[in-house]
């Protein structure tokens, strides 16, 4: 397996290795990209009797798929209100209800699945760092109001007597949004794909395509598919294998360390199994993980890859300046993965030409995203619904090349700025 060195891959429960392809075969669709994405379009096909394959060039879950935080709640990476202005206030309900299920999507795959190995815990809380308790009781209201969905509202004592930190104002709780292992979720889809018949190769990476009639090819090194449908979901890792995709996303790399075990010292700052984020745009998220023994801490975004080591130090440098107390907690292992980021924020979700699917872009925001993103282009082939197309709106739009990189990192800093002024002004 090509796994990067990940808490992930350190605490898999199983270690299969899937074939290379080194044949021509055919079946009714081929997906190219074995993450979240890609998996779940797989699988939904596959239940729906048609014959699969999946081409993945690393291992299964190699990208941001299986290295993220294991965050699984509705929304998108942009908010509510902006989407509204780009669809209407009737299509953006419709998109987040969609989000919504995709987290629903998840939790019961893993049940019916009985996927112990995704570890899945209740509860995420999502924190300010400045004293706006009153706009967040409307948000709360309002989602109640909109969607029947219910969200705990902390006041700052409440916040602060489960993470002992200074920084924290009020909170909202989510009881129904949860946290996982994401790798052994995805590891599980795999093999339920191919217990229904599914064929899924490693170390496959696609070269090249012809789309010029009706039957679709995809050819890797060493072997050839062709199918009726095509699926493309590589996300971070998409090349230039079709321009138009590659042309619409920027690659934004993201940061992930892990604890020692200190259980004891852990439990001085943070009182509470819910999985924690705060209302930064590029902002810190975490949870205890290993039944409490260690803490995963994420942040910081780079339009070019650095050196996770490097940024370890910065996410070290956060979790103590919020927690003092964490001081001597030392960082074990720190990595990090390419997210896809579209201009406009939304998953690129749809179809370029009959019988050509794509899904991807999901801005950090992906574990719920891509499963109804999945979900919905499997529809799509299968005939049994059009609901992909209510993200046409926000389509292949060129991301901009190495300005749109450039600006996409001034943003990150403007907006960080505004964010220090928020917090010294509280």
């Amino acid at each position: 397996m090509s796994y990067p060195d990940t808490y992930y891959k350190r605490t898999l429960s199983e270690e299969k290795a899937r074939p290379i392809l080194a044949e021509t075969i055919e079946c009714d669709a081929v997906i190219v990209g074995g993450g979240l994405a890609g998996l779940t379009t797989a699988l939904q096909l596959a239940r729906g009797g048609r014959s699969v394959t999946v081409l993945e060039a690393e291992s299964v879950g190699f990208g941001a798929s299986g290295r993220n935080g294991g965050f699984v709640s509705p929304g998108y990476a942009t908010g509510g209100e902006e989407i509204a202005r780009h669809v209407g206030e009737a299509a953006a309900k419709d998109l987040h209800c969609l989000s919504m299920e995709g987290a629903d999507f998840v939790r019961d795959t893993i049940r019916d699945l009985s996927i112990t190995g995704a570890k899945p815990q209740a509860g995420i809380l999502g924190v300010l760092r400045y004293d706006g308790g009153d706009s967040l009781k409307s948000y709360a209201d309002d989602v109640a109001r909109s969607y029947g969905y219910e969200l705990e509202f902390y006041e700052r004592d409440r916040v602060r007597a489960v993470l002992k930190s200074q920084r924290y104002y009020q909170g909202l709780r989510n009881p129904n949004a949860f946290h996982m292992h994401p790798l052994n979720y995805l590891r599980a889809l795999a093999a339920e794909i191919e217990r229904l018949g599914g064929r899924i190769y490693e170390q496959s990476a696609a070269e090249s395509t012809d789309f010029s009639g009706p039957e679709k090819i995809v050819r890797t090194a060493r072997g050839t598919v062709r199918a009726r449908d095509v699926v493309f979901t590589t996300g971070g890792y998409t090349g230039g294998l079709v321009g138009k995709l590659n042309r619409a996303f920027l690659p934004i790399a993201t940061y992930v360390m892990v604890s020692e075990e200190a259980p004891d010292l852990i439990r001085q700052a943070i009182a509470t199994t819910d999985a924690i984020g705060d209302d930064r745009r590029a902002g810190d998220y975490y949870r205890v993980v290993d039944d409490g023994r260690r803490l995963l801490w994420g942040g910081r975004i780079t339009t070019r890859a650095a050196s996770a080591e490097a940024l370890a130090k910065e996410l070290r440098h956060e979790m103590v300046g919020t927690y003092p107390q964490l001081k001597g907690l030392k960082t074990e292992l720190a990595w990090s993965g390419l997210m896809s980021y579209a201009r406009h924020l939304m998953p690129q979700i749809g179809r370029m030409q009959p019988g050509v699917w794509y899904c991807t872009a999901f801005g950090g925001h992906g574990l719920n995203t891509t499963a109804i993103g999945g979900k919905v282009i499997a529809e799509g082939i299968l005939g049994a619904s059009e609901r992909y197309k209510l993200f046409e709106p926000f389509g292949l739009v060129w991301a901009g090349g190495i300005a749109g990189l450039a600006v996409a990192q001034l943003t990150y800093w403007k907006l960080q700025a505004q964010d220090w002024w928020r917090e010294r002004a509280a």
